[in-house]
């Protein structure tokens, strides 16, 4: 299993630096195929997110493509929010939580699909509105083993009129914060595999580097393309792993 969790790190940093999601809607699915649980899975996912969320947003600022005071806000609202992750992935069962994921994933499918193609640049909304979108975030995304990018990016795209590059930058640097304070939660009820977490962690940092390397340089209609794209073959996999 070893080998298998090297390679799934250095895949999900890849996907993380790309696309700006801390990973786990993807190594959630694939741990759960390679015999992890739902909860030992989720613990994996967010050790590994904090490993490749603050070596990509390290490389996201020096590029230029992070707003750090919005991303403060939001990121602070994903901290605040994932504090009660512990409690919920303690209280709900496992079956509860597949079904959860799997709405999250629908429900970004259809805000991506509806995004425009074109950004204004004109940015709507405030720091309060930024905050309520990271605690929300965090809440729900750290209970199911997500960094919360998969959510942040379609809404600060579709209703916020952010650039998709922006938007990817500024989904992994909030995940530096949900991931951290899920990690501290998670570990606290007893729901983190450090072995593994740290395997998979330490692998994801060569992935990061090109995923965010390619995300600069990808064109930005076939960037969102191949965004949808990876949400709709994990709510295949997602759909496998419970009907089949």
């Amino acid at each position: 299993m070893f080998v298998e969790l090297i390679f799934l790190g250095l895949i999900i940093g890849f996907m993380s630096g790309m696309f700006g999601i801390g990973g786990g809607v993807v190594l959630i699915p694939s741990l759960m195929l390679i015999g992890f649980c739902m909860k030992s899975a989720i613990g994996v996912s967010v050790m590994q997110m904090m490993f490749s969320s603050i070596y990509g947003s390290f490389l996201n600022r020096k590029r230029g493509t992070i707003v750090l005071k919005e991303g403060i806000f939001l990121g602070f609202g994903g901290f605040v929010g994932a504090q009660g992750s512990g409690f919920l992935v303690t209280v709900l069962s496992v079956e509860t939580l597949k079904y959860v994921f799997l709405a999250s994933v629908c429900l970004t499918i259809y805000k991506t699909l509806i995004t425009p193609k074109n950004s204004s640049e004109i940015r709507i909304g405030s720091n309060f509105m930024l905050f309520a979108l990271g605690f929300c975030a965090g809440l729900i995304a750290i209970s199911i083993g997500i960094g919360g990018g998969i959510f942040i990016v379609p809404v600060l795209m579709g209703f916020m009129n952010y650039d998709i590059r922006k938007a990817v930058a500024l989904g992994l640097f909030f995940v530096v914060f949900s991931s951290v304070s899920g990690f501290i939660s998670l570990s606290l009820f007893g729901h983190i595999d450090y072995g593994s977490g740290l395997i998979v962690g330490i692998s994801s940092l060569v992935g990061v580097f090109f995923g965010v390397k390619y995300a600069h340089l990808i064109d930005k209609k076939i960037h969102k393309r191949l965004l949808l794209g990876l949400y709709v073959a994990v709510l295949m996999i997602m759909i496998g792993k419970l009907y089949f």
